[in-house]
This record gives structure tokens, sequence and C-alpha cells, in this order.
């Protein structure tokens, strides 16, 4: 990928930003480790980057979707040690959504994907 350049407001062109991301999500397939998919990877950004406390039902009011939407891929991510989940101490109706160690590794490693992409090198 060539150096990316940016129009008069700072942004990246629209056929640059679909580029850069052409090249994260080949990178993602192509490297050992889960090959997540859409919701999961937004789910993962939602629970890594905005500040705990995260519930299903706040997780499906954030991303738009259904909670059976949000539990199926919460099935998957926890199978993957990505997340956890776990009961509400102080209100057992809710289901916490946590982070873990494997969880905060996959998005550290997706984060340097993601500059080494924009440098036009590989991961």
């Amino acid at each position: 990928m060539p150096e990316l350049s940016f129009d008069d407001n700072g942004a990246l062109k629209p056929g640059e930003a679909l580029s850069l991301w052409h090249d994260v999500v080949l990178q993602s397939v192509r490297r050992a480790g889960p090959d997540l998919s859409s919701r999961q990877l937004a789910i993962m950004f939602t629970v890594y980057l905005d500040p705990p406390p995260h519930t299903v039902r706040g997780l499906a009011a954030a991303l738009g979707v259904s909670k059976p939407a949000i539990t199926r891929a919460l099935d998957t991510l926890g199978g993957l040690d990505l997340l956890k989940r776990t009961r509400d101490d102080a209100d057992r109706r809710n289901v916490l959504v946590q982070r873990t160690v494997k969880g905060f590794a996959f998005m550290h490693d997706f984060a340097n994907l993601i500059v080494a992409s924009s440098r036009g090198v590989e991961a």
C-alpha cells in the first residue's frame, strides 16, 4: 500500500480508507489466531476502548443489535477466552462482560496490525 494521503480536512480519502481496511482485514485473516466477524470485532472494540462496566443489554444498545445477537457473539468470544461473562453481584439480572488477558493481547496485536498497514508494511 502506498503512503496514505489526506484531504484538506485531514481525513483519509474514501478509496484510501477502503484500501487500508482491506489490508488490515487481509493481514488479520492470514495470521494465526481467531478470525472474528465484524460484529465480534465491534464488541471487542467497544469492551476494550470504552470504560466498563459492560453488560449484554448495554452492548446491544450501543451496537444497535439484539441481545440474542450479542449473546451468540459472546459465546464465541468467551470460547476463545477473549472476553468473559459474569453475573453482576449488585444486580443478579445483569450479565457483565469483562476483558481477559488473552483479549487484551489480541487487541494490542490488532492495533499493531492497523498501524503497520497504515505504514504499508506487514505486521
